[in-house]
């Protein structure tokens, strides 16, 4: 339960939950629990009786009255996107505290998403049950997110389906890649595209209509569909978009239809028998590893070490900022050991190197491309030089209550008490990690 992905479980929350109670969804990038709400209610027999509405300018009035009808009625109300209504969010508050629990019925609920905002009532937040969905992380965690949402039905409804099998899982593969390349940073690609899970619903649903309306797979529509117009839409740059198009090239052709036909060459992700039930396809993605491959990626086994550095780094520094800011070591405030760190440091900086004298030494020659380099560079480290000192100069005349406590300096502090590298300085210099 710690290392695995969990789905969510709205069941559990809806217990739990009453109809003076809000259920808030808080979103984060890439999430949408729309989906997960609307076959909640189908499995509780309230798919009709559940109204949503996206929240925006000039939809005030409309939810008002559709929450006070479900009220009264015993409905589902399910308001969208909250943050984009903060004019509206108080009159929402006082709705809600005028909930009469004697009067409401007992079947009605409200849900909310919202991203996080500071306009969002407190209140509400106080009094509701709150519950996030983090993205998947992995192909593994994608795949099983895709086909939880699918069934038995669904599977069989098309026309041609053993073909609809095959592809879809090529597809829902397809769509895990497509999210996990991110990680890479620019080696997936140029620029992080937030792709969502809408992308691959509609994808789904043109799939089964081609299939459909078609006697032989237009495999040139499908992909054309898939990675020029629902993905390839959000991509900006052209190698992206070439990269892409590349990529559903491996999961949308007629190969993928053989059965045990390997999208990598260990043979771990592969097409599995089409006889399988929606059961059957869970099965064999639980049995997936639970760290990527890189080489579903088509990336060499390297491109998961900066990808597994940046995620230790940032592990560690969340870690760092959590920790006590009031604490104290061997009896000492955190102001007194940044005073401390800040006097060692500026007692250890070096004058600023005399340029002229290097000038003289090395002189500046067409013949000689080195010495306009070490021109350059001497420039550089004497301004950073500059900055440390005189930046630790005000850190000390402000922990002193001398001068104010700026921003800057609050922030440099933090680094100081933290052992890191300040901003202020990491900005005048490219590769000043190393100290």
């Amino acid at each position: 339960n710690f290392i695995e992905p969990q789905t969510a479980n709205l069941t559990v929350v809806f217990k739990e939950s009453a109809s003076t109670t809000p259920l808030i969804f808080v979103l984060s990038p890439g999430t949408d629990p729309a989906a997960d709400l609307y076959k909640f209610a189908e499995e509780m027999k309230f798919s009709k009786k559940l109204s949503a509405i996206s929240l925006g300018q000039g939809q005030g009035p409309r939810a008002e009255a559709m929450m006070r009808s479900a009220m009264e009625r015993g409905k589902w109300v399910f308001f969208q996107n909250c943050h984009l209504a903060p004019s509206w969010m108080p009159s929402l508050e006082r709705l809600i505290e005028s909930i009469n629990p004697d009067k409401v019925h007992r079947d009605f609920r409200l849900w909310l998403t919202s991203l996080p905002s500071n306009k969002f009532p407190v209140s509400i937040l106080q009094n509701g049950s709150k519950m996030t969905i983090e993205p998947p992380r992995g192909v593994k965690a994608n795949l099983l997110k895709s086909y939880m949402s699918l069934s038995n039905d669904f599977l069989n409804s098309s026309s041609k389906i053993l073909e609809f099998k095959s592809l879809l899982f090529s597809l829902c593969l397809f769509h895990g890649n497509a999210l996990e390349r991110r990680k890479f940073g620019p080696l997936g690609f140029n620029i992080p595209y937030e792709f969502t899970d809408g992308d691959l619903r509609i994808c789904i649903s043109q799939l089964k209509m081609f299939l459909d309306e078609y006697q032989d797979i237009p495999y040139k529509v499908l992909k054309y569909t898939a990675g020029e117009i629902n993905y390839g839409g959000r991509v900006t740059d052209d190698w992206d978009r070439r990269c892409i198009m590349n990529i559903l090239e491996d999961f949308y052709n007629p190969d993928v239809l053989t059965p045990e036909f390997n999208y990598s060459e260990s043979g771990v992700y592969k097409q599995i028998n089409t006889t399988y039930d929606l059961n059957g396809y869970i099965q064999y993605i639980k049995s997936l590893p639970l760290n990527d491959m890189p080489e579903i990626f088509g990336l060499h086994d390297n491109a998961n070490i900066t990808f597994a550095q940046n995620e230790t780094f940032a592990l560690l520094g969340a870690i760092i900022q959590l920790q006590p800011k009031t604490s104290t070591a061997g009896g000492r405030s955190r102001e007194e050991l940044v005073e401390e760190s800040s006097k060692d440091i500026l007692e250890k900086v070096p004058q600023p190197i005399n340029l002229q004298e290097v000038l003289l030494k090395y002189p500046v020659l067409y013949e000689e491309s080195m010495n306009t380099v070490l021109a350059q560079e001497v420039i550089r480290y004497n301004r950073l030089l500059e900055v440390i000192a005189v930046s630790l100069k005000d850190l000390l005349k402000a922990l002193k209550g001398l001068v104010v406590m700026s921003s800057q300096l609050e922030l440099m502090a933090n680094s100081l008490y933290n052992n890191i590298v300040p901003e202020m300085w990491n900005s005048k210099v490219l590769l000043l990690d190393g100290w």
